[in-house]
């Protein structure tokens, strides 16, 4: 939302000079200021909320509720976030379910019990759980079954699949955190909280009983599309992205979308250092604090990469061991984002950062004036709203405002010349330093990470930390990168900094999109199926909204109700003695 309306700003003065009307669709609108702003020439805003307002559009009683126009052009940002890592999940208006909890908690008691590999399997790589022999004898006895197959156990079945994924599969600070009695998702590309967000099919209840939090009844979906099947229902699609290459076969396939490369504006002189590659996960970390040292001795900002908020908590207590200052920067305190990542740039910096800090994030080498004059403003007693209107773009007339953006642009001046200054000594000690401390599934994720160092033509470097005890390495290295680590043999704390690791790191990241990009595939052929019923219905339900004449329509579907009713109690196959006239007038009744 915050981006959405900076830009809008930002932008809107020049669109409105060209005689273009612009709106803004964020969280919190009524109804009436949505439909004003999609009737604008150019409106701004979110994918959920987009997504959203496209179902709410089709479960409206009267068409003067709907607020969307018809769909014809949509450019979207980050686009390889939303229409790669985003497809498969699915938006959902949902209403509240009447089934009991209760089930969730016997579950998870009973699977609290079993042991790996004695009682239940896992396969990582798959994500997937499931009982064994001994297990689901021990389920027959604990849930007093019979036969755990049978059809009536089906739902019983569920509910320990469930546990066994929550309490094998998901991890607490990883997959998932718990704030103030509540489970919320991390989203495993941005490092961000997805608030609001629930996985399916009770595997979230899972997750609550698990961590022993009120488990919340599991809903009823009355309305749902994937962002494939919502961005593809537009005339004309697009999009922007720093990382787009590596999924180009996808864009083609999925969206007809050609992909095009835009130089650089000013030559990107970033050093991307050869992967090291330990043994061990604590030799890979022994040495990503001793390089961080190394960096921090010589004043240049160190940004590290993690892939979870537990591993950015296990460098934070070395680095606080070694008596080093540093900034954490995770989902447990997002809030204070901002101003992590405004002074990352500076002078002896050290901070470390999940994926959050990985994606359109701009970490201007010196510090950031702007953040440093929000700063002082709100030192010397303005709000945050005025300080928000101090900052943005748009048009007033109001004199409190125009004396808080005078005051600001003072402040935002001061802290330029300073920041200037400072941004030519980091460069002499050789910009931002980016270390990766695990290697993602998708190498567009890295990528984006190595971005934030070298922008618009400044030094910076890079190097990734890998272990063979990453996920990435233990699920898909394969026998051929084991097999050499053996003939190296190096040792834990000595790295192999062997150019052919580093080619069979990249082959098993590219093995892994193609698995994940035929994934997203089947799952897009299923909804398909969903999508065609849905526009079908969809397109009944707007004629009958816009008053259009469906008698006939009506007509053909009372004859084919009477047929099939007739037929399911007087079938013209059977013989007539074998009628269920009874049932018929019952029906009828």
């Amino acid at each position: 939302d915050y981006l959405a309306k900076r830009d809008s700003e930002w932008m809107g003065k020049i669109y409105r000079f060209l005689g273009l009307s612009v709106g803004l669709i964020v969280h919190g609108l009524t109804p009436e200021e949505r439909k004003a702003s999609y009737n604008a020439d150019i409106t701004y805003g979110t994918n959920n909320e987009f997504g959203f307002d496209y179902l709410r559009d089709n479960m409206v009683i009267h068409k003067e509720q709907m607020v969307q126009r018809g769909l014809n052009y949509a450019i979207v940002d980050e686009v390889d976030s939303i229409l790669i890592d985003e497809a498969r999940t699915p938006l959902i208006i949902s209403g509240q379910g009447d089934k009991s909890t209760e089930m969730y908690h016997q579950a998870d008691k009973f699977v609290s019990r079993l042991k790996k590999d004695e009682d239940y399997t896992v396969d990582e790589k798959l994500k997937t759980a499931m009982l064994k022999d001994d297990g689901v004898k021990k389920a027959e006895a604990f849930f007093h079954v019979e036969n755990l197959s049978d059809l009536e156990n089906t739902e019983l079945n569920h509910h320990i699949n469930q546990a066994l994924k929550a309490r094998s599969l998901f991890k607490r600070d990883v997959d998932y955190v718990v704030q103030d009695g509540e489970v919320i998702i991390v989203d495993e590309f941005t490092g961000r909280l997805m608030f609001g967000r629930r996985y399916s099919e009770g595997l979230h209840q899972a997750i609550e009983a698990k961590e022993n939090v009120k488990v919340e009844r599991e809903s009823k979906t009355l309305a749902t599309i994937t962002f494939q099947n919502y961005f593809r229902m537009y005339k004309k699609l697009a999009g922007m992205t720093g990382t787009a290459k590596t999924e180009e076969d996808e864009f083609k396939a999925i969206y007809g979308l050609d992909v095009a490369i835009i130089p650089t504006n000013m030559p990107l002189i970033r050093a991307n250092y050869n992967d090291r590659v330990y043994a061990t996960e604590q030799g890979k970390f022994k040495a990503v604090i001793d390089e961080i040292i190394e960096y921090h001795k010589k004043g240049t900002p160190v940004l590290v990469g993690t892939v979870s908020v537990e591993k950015s908590e296990i460098l934070s207590d070395m680095l606080k061991k070694h008596g080093i200052r540093h900034n954490v920067l995770n989902a447990k305190n997002h809030q204070k984002e901002a101003e992590i990542v405004a002074q990352a740039g500076k002078l002896g910096a050290v901070t470390i950062a999940t994926n959050m800090a990985g994606r359109g994030t701009d970490i201007l080498l010196g510090g950031n004036p702007e953040y440093l004059a929000r700063q002082k403003m709100r030192q010397d007693g303005f709000d945050d709203a005025l300080i928000e209107e101090a900052v943005s773009h748009a048009e007033t007339d109001f004199e409190e405002i125009l004396e808080a953006r005078k005051v600001y642009r003072g402040y935002y001046e001061e802290f330029k010349k300073q920041c200037d200054a400072e941004h030519d000594k980091v460069v002499e000690v050789g910009g931002l330093h980016i270390i990766g401390t695990e290697r993602h599934e998708a190498r567009r994720i890295d990528n984006q990470l190595r971005g934030r160092a070298g922008r618009q033509g400044d030094p910076g470097s890079s190097r990734f930390y890998i272990s063979l005890e990453d996920d990435l390495m233990r699920l898909f290295g394969g026998e051929r990168i084991q097999g050499l680590v053996q003939r190296l043999n190096p040792g834990d704390d000595i790295p192999m900094d062997v150019k052919l690791l580093s080619k069979q790191i990249e082959s098993a990241q590219k093995r892994i999109e193609a698995r994940n990009f035929d994934i997203r595939k089947t799952v897009l052929q299923y909804d398909d199926v969903m999508n065609q019923q849905r526009e079908v219905i969809y397109s009944q339900r707007r004629s009958v909204l816009m008053g259009e004449d469906v008698h006939d329509q009506i007509i053909g579907m009372v004859n084919r109700l009477v047929d099939e009713t007739v037929d399911a109690f007087c079938s013209e196959h059977a013989d007539p003695r074998d009628w269920n006239i009874k049932g018929f007038d019952e029906y009828l009744g």
